[in-house]
């Protein structure tokens, strides 16, 4: 096995070992970055929920005062106005879901599953937790997950404190049984973002494909030019030299000097054997009874 081989045999498996490492490194890494830039839209999403419902509350419902004491209008309610919105935004990010997940809601829509209750059961046992994000299992695979609570505002009682003190038409619609005995300021109901790990594994796949690629690529480029620095500075003078001792070896005296040009360690080896040519040359003058 020539020098060069073994050579590449050992770059090669210290290429693969950097490739590994760097492989395993840069995947942890993207992962990381995939759910931080997941959950920073998860919690942008939620803010435009938010900012969607303050304005309906604020800005819509007392301009519909009067026509919502004989009329229900949907979109008078601040969970609904939402959960709209998000429905449009939705049609350009479909891997998001979102919910308003409510203990006793007035619309069957907005119950809490189980899960869901266990988040706003944590938000209600401690008034210090502001936001909660993880990862759950579902039917369709692993899903991340971030939720805010919800309170009952004291313009909500008006609608959910009594069926006596709600609208006759939110009655009509939605019966009396549900959505009422709300307190002022209680959390009845978390909202939650969703998305699916699936769909952060498709991109970190994509970029990891795409960073991998990149290493590979130096890394090749690397090893080719190591082959060159390798065959120009160490081995073709290296083959020089063994040719010339070759030629020596068969009585041809007037070949070609040894190089003297090169790396220390190629031009020291050249000049040795140099001068140990010089002193063959004399010991066999001597002994042929040749003049020095």
């Amino acid at each position: 096995m020539n020098l060069l081989l073994r050579a590449n045999l050992i770059f090669g498996m210290g290429f693969l070992l950097i490739a590994a490492a760097s492989g395993y490194l840069c995947r942890a890494v993207l992962e990381a970055d995939a759910e931080r830039e997941q959950m920073a839209k998860a919690g942008l999403m939620l803010e435009s929920a938010q900012a969607i419902r303050n304005y309906t509350s604020t800005e819509i419902v007392p301009l519909l005062d009067q026509q919502l004491k004989t009329d229900f209008l949907p979109q008078s309610i601040p969970f609904y106005a939402a959960t709209q919105n998000f429905l449009k935004l939705r049609e350009r990010y479909p891997q998001y879901s979102y919910k308003e997940a409510t203990l006793n809601p007035t619309n069957p829509r907005d119950r809490a599953a189980d899960w869901e209750a266990d988040i706003v059961q944590r938000f209600r046992n401690d008034d210090k937790v502001h936001e909660l994000s993880g990862v759950r299992d579902t039917p369709m695979g692993l899903s991340l997950y971030m939720a805010r609570p919800i309170r009952a505002e004291p313009e909500c009682l008006g609608c959910h404190s009594r069926p006596s003190a709600a609208p006759a038409p939110l009655i009509a619609r939605y019966g009396a049984n549900n959505g009422f005995g709300w307190q002022a300021h209680e959390i009845v109901g978390a909202q939650v973002v969703s998305v699916p790990l699936a769909t952060i594994a498709l991109n970190v796949d994509r970029s990891f494909v795409e960073v991998m690629c990149i290493i590979a690529g130096g890394l090749a480029i690397f090893w080719l030019g190591i082959n060159a620095i390798l065959y120009f500075l160490c081995l073709r003078p290296l083959k020089r030299i063994a040719r010339i001792a070759e030629t020596l070896s068969l009585g041809q005296a007037s070949t070609e000097d040894f190089p003297i040009r090169g790396p220390v360690e190629i031009t020291g080896l050249g000049a040795s054997f140099n001068r140990m040519r010089k002193s063959l040359d004399k010991a066999l003058k001597l002994l042929q009874g040749q003049p020095l």
